[in-house]
């Protein structure tokens, strides 16, 4: 099945699920890994601040990483805003896929002029 031929639906909640995943099922997979690395990394430093005290010796860490109450909104915003932004990307690309399937290949109008 080509990239034109499939549906684009899919590429919306996939980009939700994992960054990037639904870039890799439209078919831009070098455009998918790099927001893939771009929202880990975000995930890795910039929450960093969070889980500095889940990697001290005397606690368990899945216990300790999974204490809510010490997140705050900065902790999350710049990982949101790299998925958000993704999205729009994925949808983009979607709409560019769409009106590139709809339009004849020679590019003449099919209205008959």
């Amino acid at each position: 099945m080509s990239a034109y031929s499939r549906p684009i639906w899919p590429a919306y909640p996939l980009s939700a699920f994992v960054a990037g995943l639904g870039h890799w099922y439209l078919g831009e997979w070098k455009r998918g890994v790099a927001w893939f690395v771009l929202y880990a990394l975000a995930l890795a430093f910039l929450s960093a601040r969070t889980l500095s005290g889940a990697l001290e010796i005397g606690e368990p860490f899945f216990v300790t990483a999974l204490q809510f109450d010490s997140v705050s909104f900065t902790d999350v915003a710049v990982p949101l805003a790299v998925l958000i932004v993704c999205l729009l990307d994925v949808y983009l690309i979607g709409l560019t896929k769409r009106t590139a399937a709809r339009t004849p290949p020679n590019g003449s109008h099919s209205d008959g002029f």
